[in-house]
């Protein structure tokens, strides 16, 4: 009767064969809503696909997500193809999805918006970061494949604006699942070489074909390169992840080639316009220079130079008579000032002054000592007349008379009978000792 039962095990592997062999659950498309979405650590997502009545646990494994285009989220509507099974230790049915895409809009267009989102708030795309396009380049390097029209046309271009530039061509995949990979190594090389400036991008195409371009990967290797970086990806239409982390962007290859290098025809055409502005300035110069030299050599010092010699050799004389003439009186000035100065020392000599300064100290010294001697004797005079009022007040001056303190045995002065007991002890200070005494009787005497 026993062998009737079957464990649970057996009983969930039994079920879940039966689904594994069923075709109608080995390929099967489910349109529904994600919740509870969880990406593991592992790179497994697990989710809850649902409508309005039901749901199913599902998983899609990190071997098939890998190839998402797009960052599965709750409450996103999808697409979904896959299988139904068991999962045996929780005994219980659940769909494995193979490929997966959103429902109503494009994969790789929700991807690229998703990726442009995160990008932005991570800064990729600030001015901050942006660096400078070298004007006058030496060596350029052109990240493309190396069999396109955009690799002509950026050779092309800059060979005929500025051939004193070397360009190399690092040769890339910019199409397919390697694309973006070979991009970020071919970015990555450059960054070890030698340029000025980088110029990465492709033909145009469909979305898919520029794919490549809205990688994350090649997002990043752009923002970490150290040279300047022009990203020149499909037509003027076409926008990638690539134009907004670049740090300049180019409609075409071809604008590429034009923003990464000067017009040798403009820098000509500007050398003459320079050179012409330089001369008109010079000559205006030098004319200017020879209008005041031809005013020197007509001015009179040039013209007559022995007669303003002389001239100035009369004007020094006078000068130097009209100095000297200034020493004398301002040396006869100061001797009178002098002098006056010394008569008047004569007529206030300090020798007076301190004789009479000594005499009016010794004045005063006899009268300060003379006050000092009367405050000393008017105080002496006060503190014997205090000593005399203390010794009336002295407590032992008054027991000297016959009388006697009593205090109780802790120490308090005995000022009333009522504060004492018969029988207590009693410590009697008199002038000359104490008595040690106890209470025989108390008596206290009466008002009337």
């Amino acid at each position: 009767m026993k062998d009737k039962y079957l464990t649970v095990t057996a009983l969930t592997r039994y079920l879940k064969r039966k689904l594994d062999i069923d075709q109608h659950l080995q390929q099967i498309w489910l349109r529904g809503e994600i919740s509870n979405f969880k990406h593991h650590s592992r790179g497994h997502m697990y989710m809850t696909i649902k409508d309005e009545q039901t749901r199913i646990q599902a998983v899609m494994f990190a071997g098939n997500n890998r190839y998402l285009k797009f960052v599965p989220e709750s409450g996103m509507k999808v697409l979904i193809r896959g299988n139904v099974s068991v999962y045996e230790a929780a005994g219980q049915y659940q769909l494995y999805i193979n490929a997966m895409e959103p429902d109503g809009i494009g994969a790789l267009y929700l991807a690229y918006e998703q990726l442009k989102t995160k990008l932005e708030q991570q800064g990729y795309f600030s001015s901050v970061h942006k660096k400078q396009i070298p004007p006058f380049p030496k060596r350029i390097g052109v990240i493309t494949s190396p069999t396109g029209a955009a690799v002509r046309d950026i050779i092309t271009t800059i060979q005929r604006r500025y051939p004193l530039v070397e360009v190399v061509v690092i040769p890339v995949l910019v199409q397919g699942p390697e694309a973006a990979a070979s991009i970020k190594q071919g970015i990555e090389i450059a960054n070890r070489m030698d340029f000025d400036s980088l110029i990465v991008g492709r033909g145009g195409g469909s979305i898919e074909e520029l794919w490549s371009f809205n990688e994350e990967i090649v997002a990043h290797a752009i923002y970490e390169s150290q040279i300047p970086v022009i990203s020149a990806v499909g037509h003027e239409t076409d926008t990638t992840i690539s134009d907004f982390v670049a740090d300049l962007r180019a409609p075409t290859p071809t604008g590429a080639a034009e923003l990464a290098v000067p017009s040798q025809a403009e820098l000509k055409n500007n050398i003459v316009l320079f050179t012409k502005r330089i001369t008109r300035e010079v000559n205006q110069l030098l004319d200017r220079e020879t209008r005041q030299l031809h005013n020197l050599r007509n001015s009179y010092a040039f013209r007559y130079p022995k007669e303003l010699i002389r001239q100035k050799e009369q004007e020094l004389d006078q000068q130097m008579e009209s100095l000297e003439r200034t020493l004398k009186l301002q040396v006869n000035d100061a001797a009178v000032a002098h002098q006056t100065v010394i008569n008047r020392l004569a007529l206030q000599h300090p020798k007076e002054r301190i004789e009479e300064a000594e005499k009016k100290l010794v004045e005063l010294t006899a009268t300060n000592n003379r006050y000092m001697n009367q405050t000393l004797d008017y105080h002496l005079r006060e503190l014997g007349n205090l000593l005399d009022k203390l010794s009336l007040v002295n407590p032992l001056e008054i027991m000297k008379r016959g009388f006697a303190l009593p205090y109780t045995a802790d120490g308090q002065l005995l000022k009333s009978v009522k504060h004492i007991k018969e029988h207590e002890q009693l410590s009697v200070k008199l002038t000359d000792g104490t008595i040690d005494a106890r209470v025989l009787s108390v008596k206290e005497t009466s008002n009337d």
